[in-house]
């Protein structure tokens, strides 16, 4: 597994040699930056359920200006330390679970992705994409990676289903937030 373009294109990572864990593909990550496009240069990033980090170190590597990676498997953080370090383009490990982190955070963000563990039932996803909209920009994308055969979480009425598509096991679904131009500050800032 690698970094594949950008400034960092060809470092290698570590992948958390867990059970659980199942670092996305290296054609899986360049289909999902080959629809992004330019748009995530200078995007702040979340990559919740970080696993190895690849996504935003990813997305760092092409111009994203700051990520935010939430993970909380021990032997994931180890890996994940070690990748944001190696690839020294920075970043934020947060050692906490999606959920705990998305009830405190106060981050706002044009690009989040999630690669959560494949057995993560629907409705804890469908979760997170509640709690989640709340810190997305106007016009932010979500991407979520997801078992070819499971049920693509239902997302809040603001967003909209961009693109759905399978990669081999692999299905990723990309949501664009289509809202309002107000992005003001942060519940509970002033």
């Amino acid at each position: 597994m690698r970094i594949i373009a950008g400034e960092a294109g060809g470092r290698k990572l570590r992948a958390p040699d867990t059970k659980g864990t199942r670092p996305a593909t290296d054609r899986v990550r360049e289909a999902v930056f080959s629809s992004i496009g330019n748009w995530v240069v200078d995007s702040t990033v979340g990559d919740l359920y970080a696993g190895s980090g690849s996504f935003g170190l990813e997305a760092l590597s092409r111009g994203a200006s700051s990520a935010v990676f939430v993970e909380n498997g021990r032997k994931a953080i180890q890996a994940l330390r070690h990748n944001v370090e190696t690839v020294g383009l920075g970043g934020t490990v947060v050692e906490s679970s999606v959920q705990d982190y998305l009830n405190r955070a106060n981050h706002r963000f044009h690009l989040v992705f999630i690669d959560p563990p494949w057995d993560q039932p629907t409705s804890r996803l469908e979760e997170d994409l509640a709690k989640l909209d709340r810190f997305l920009l106007s016009n932010a994308e979500v991407v979520i990676s997801r078992r070819h055969t499971d049920d693509v979480p239902e997302p809040p009425e603001t967003w909209r289903v961009a693109t759905d598509k399978r990669y081999g096991d692999t299905r990723i679904v990309r949501y664009e937030k289509v809202e309002h131009d107000d992005d003001g500050p942060m519940p509970g800032e002033f």
